[in-house]
Formats: structure tokens, C-alpha cells, sequence
């Protein structure tokens, strides 16, 4: 059992929502960064998603985009990315950390090599968003044989003929993308989501957790309510883009995740 499948275990049993909250590795640098990482659960957050910088993030809108530029901007690589997850590591050992990314880099350092290394820096799951399912036999199969969770994502054009092939390798949760489009672009809506999420769990045992659009307390709690939690990622970068001290960003991230919890 992974990290993230005993949070979601533990968060069934109390009958809580997750919260999921994404921040770019290394903005707005290293040291700034590690401090709000080690802030999140101190804020609520169950799960952190590490954004894992790349030059060419083609899921992401202007404000990921961006912080990505910047963490790239002040020195940050993958290895500094394993790095900064190794030291939260060592004060916390409990709060599941994924990976968020895209495939070149691992490729780039070699998936075995990868593995081990992000293993040992305390990730648990993963989110590589240009590997389809047809290419599982790329990372997926050998994540999850290295005790890695695999998260897919599941999108508003992902059809009932297409769902069984995307959940077939799928661990830890279901991502599921509340809008057609890439990141901070427009806003969830529950009515909209709410059927999407029945259907995936109607194929799945796994929690399935919503992101994109999310970007205040009431929309974190509205879509929760539909959904096993949510994910929250442009309205925190833009918060750490706009230069917001450390402890006004925490203290937005609460909000959110006080809006989730309370679904």
C-alpha cells in the first residue's frame, strides 16, 4: 500500500473529502519553494502534487507555464525536484507526494534510473500527461512494478468506449479534468461534473478526484461535493507568481482546503 492508498483509506474511514493542492518545484525558488511544501499539510492539503518543470508543458495554461519558466529560470532540474522532495521527507513522512509532469525529462535520465532515484526521494505516484495508455509499457507498467502509483486522467471527451482503456493501468486515483482545455482557463462547474464523476466510479473502485477551474473555497467545496476531492493548482501559483509571502499562501491554500474538507 502506497502513501496515497493509505490516505484515501483513512479519509474514507473518517468520511472526508481530499484535497489535493499543486505547486511548481522551485518557485519561486528552491528555498521558498521547499518552505510552502512543507507548509501544505500544516495547511490542510492531503496530497501534494509536485509540478516537475519542463520547457514545453503543453497541458498547462499562462500561470503554470509560467511558474515553470521561473523554477527553470533560477536552476531548478529534475534532480533538484527529487531533491526538494527529499527534504520535505525529512520532517514528513505521511503526506503522499505526485510527481506532475511530462515524459521527456524521465526519459531523458532513463525510466530505471528514474524510478529508483524518485523512490528513494519519497514520491508515490506519478502524473505524466503526453503518455497515453497505449504507451504504458513505457512507465506506467514499470512505476507501478517499482511500487509507484500511476494516475491517469480522465477528461470531458474521455467516451465509455474509451474510459475502460484509460482506468485499465490506473492506481492511487482517477484525475479526473473538469474542463475541456488546458489549465486555469475556465471554471468547474458541480452540475457539469457531477454526472462525469458517477460514470467513471460506476467503472472504478478508485477515488476520483477533480481538477482545473478550481480556484476558490466555495467552487473547492461544490466540487467535492460531487467528487471523492479536489485539486487546486493555478489560483496557488498565481498567488506564489504575485509574490505573496509564504504565510498568505498557506493561508489561501487552507481556505481551499477547508472548502473541500467541508463537502
Amino acid at each position: 500500500m502506497t502513501r496515497i492508498d493509505a490516505k484515501f483509506a483513512e479519509l474514507n474511514a473518517a468520511g472526508k473529502k481530499a484535497f489535493v493542492a499543486y505547486v511548481m518545484a522551485g518557485d519561486p525558488d528552491y528555498e521558498t519553494s521547499l518552505e510552502i511544501v512543507k507548509g501544505l499539510p500544516g495547511a490542510g492539503v492531503d496530497v501534494i502534487e509536485l509540478g516537475l518543470p519542463f520547457t514545453d508543458p503543453m497541458a498547462d495554461g499562462p500561470t503554470i507555464q509560467l511558474a515553470g519558466q521561473r523554477a527553470l529560470d533560477g536552476g531548478m532540474t529534475l534532480q533538484r525536484t527529487l531533491d526538494l522532495a527529499a527534504a520535505f521527507r525529512e520532517t514528513d513522512n505521511t503526506t503522499p507526494i505526485v510527481l506532475m509532469g511530462y515524459y521527456n525529462p524521465i526519459f531523458s535520465r532513463g525510466v530505471d534510473t528514474f524510478l529508483a532515484d524518485a523512490k528513494a526521494a519519497g514520491i508515490d505516484g506519478l502524473i505524466v500527461v503526453d503518455l497515453p495508455p497505449e504507451e504504458d509499457d513505457e512507465l506506467c507498467i514499470p512505476a507501478q512494478a517499482a511500487g509507484l502509483n500511476f494516475i491517469r486522467l480522465a477528461t470531458p471527451t474521455t467516451d465509455d468506449k474509451r474510459l475502460p482503456k484509460v482506468l485499465q493501468n490506473t492506481s492511487g486515483f482517477v484525475y479526473y479534468v473538469s474542463i475541456t482545455g488546458i489549465t486555469g482557463a475556465a471554471e468547474a462547474e458541480a452540475t457539469n461534473v457531477g454526472p462525469e464523476v458517477a460514470r467513471i466510479k460506476s467503472a472504478t473502485d478508485l477515488p476520483v478526484i477533480v481538477g482545473f477551474g478550481i480556484n476558490s473555497p466555495e467552487k473547492s467545496q461544490a466540487i467535492a461535493s460531487v467528487a471523492d476531492g479536489a485539486v487546486v493548482g493555478s489560483a496557488i501559483v498565481s498567488q506564489i507568481g504575485a509574490g505573496k509571502p509564504v504565510d498568505e499562501v498557506l493561508a489561501f491554500v487552507k481556505s481551499l482546503a477547508d472548502g473541500a474538507h467541508s463537502a
